[in-house]
């Protein structure tokens, strides 16, 4: 008799764990999900560096962001400064999908720092998807008491 109640036994506990993931599987998912849509085109961002005005000139300090979207960050540099772009905590809790400079993709999993040279104008642009939300500042080094800082506040 007691094999006979095992057996059953087992039986039911596989039962009741059929079922526990049947009703799991029809549940709608919730949580934490992404607020951005991949599918679309990457959002445009831009942020001047200098003006005819000020060396330490920024045409933006803060740029609001969503998770799971993706933005394409251009840095135009007026050259007028040695401008080095420093954001380490934005750059480990975003997802980089490329940098492009000039004619040339850079497909790079970490960056720490983007430098743009005295007397040159350039520009780099930053292809890249949040991934975690919080405010991340960002600076120039060195210019900081300058004024040249800035946040990302990603949702």
């Amino acid at each position: 008799m007691k094999i006979a109640e095992k057996s059953a036994e087992k039986h039911v506990k596989h039962f009741l764990k059929l079922t526990l993931f049947t009703i799991a599987l029809s549940l709608p998912v919730t949580g934490a999900s992404a607020k951005g849509d991949l599918a679309v085109k990457a959002k445009m961002l831009k942020l001047e560096l200098g003006s005819e005005k000020s060396d330490y000139a920024m045409s933006s300090k803060e740029f609001q962001l969503e998770t799971g979207q993706a933005y394409r960050l251009k840095i135009i540099s007026s050259g007028l400064k040695e401008y080095s772009f420093e954001a380490p905590e934005f750059f480990a809790n975003i997802w980089v999908r490329k940098l492009e400079v000039e004619d040339v993709e850079i497909k790079a999993p970490v960056i720490e720092e983007l430098s743009f040279e005295e007397y040159e104008e350039s520009e780099a642009e930053l292809f890249f998807v949040p991934i975690r939300t919080g405010v991340y500042e960002f600076s120039f080094e060195g210019l900081e008491e300058r004024g040249m800082v800035g946040k990302f506040i990603v949702k």
